[in-house]
């Protein structure tokens, strides 16, 4: 957004204030050639944070999906240890108790 800058007020304020015509004059044109297409208007913020928000916004979806991808995966990995762990122990008790009936059968 173009913002309007007076120029010639401005240099009315400056030469006001015993500032040389010449140089008011100058100061006013360097303020508006160089200072003013640097100013942001509010609507240019509120513009540029809704674009980061939006931004964000994305960002995060993507990260929150990626999360729900990894907690489906470590879900799986912990169930199948589980399993791992049911079958394991399943077979020390087998072998416990036919290493049992041995001893039992011996004596």
């Amino acid at each position: 957004m173009v913002l309007a800058f007076d120029t010639l007020g401005y240099a009315k304020r400056l030469r006001d204030g015993g500032v040389p015509e010449p140089q008011a004059e100058a100061h006013a044109e360097a303020a508006r050639d160089y200072i003013m297409v640097e100013l942001v208007t509010k609507n240019d913020l509120a513009a540029a944070v809704e674009s980061l928000r939006h931004d964000m916004d994305a960002r995060f979806e993507n990260v929150h999906l990626q999360l729900d991808v990894l907690r489906r995966d470590v879900d799986a990995k912990i169930e199948r240890l589980g399993l791992q762990l049911t079958i394991r122990l399943g077979a020390l008790m087998v072998a416990g108790l036919g290493a049992l009936a041995v001893i039992l059968r011996l004596h």
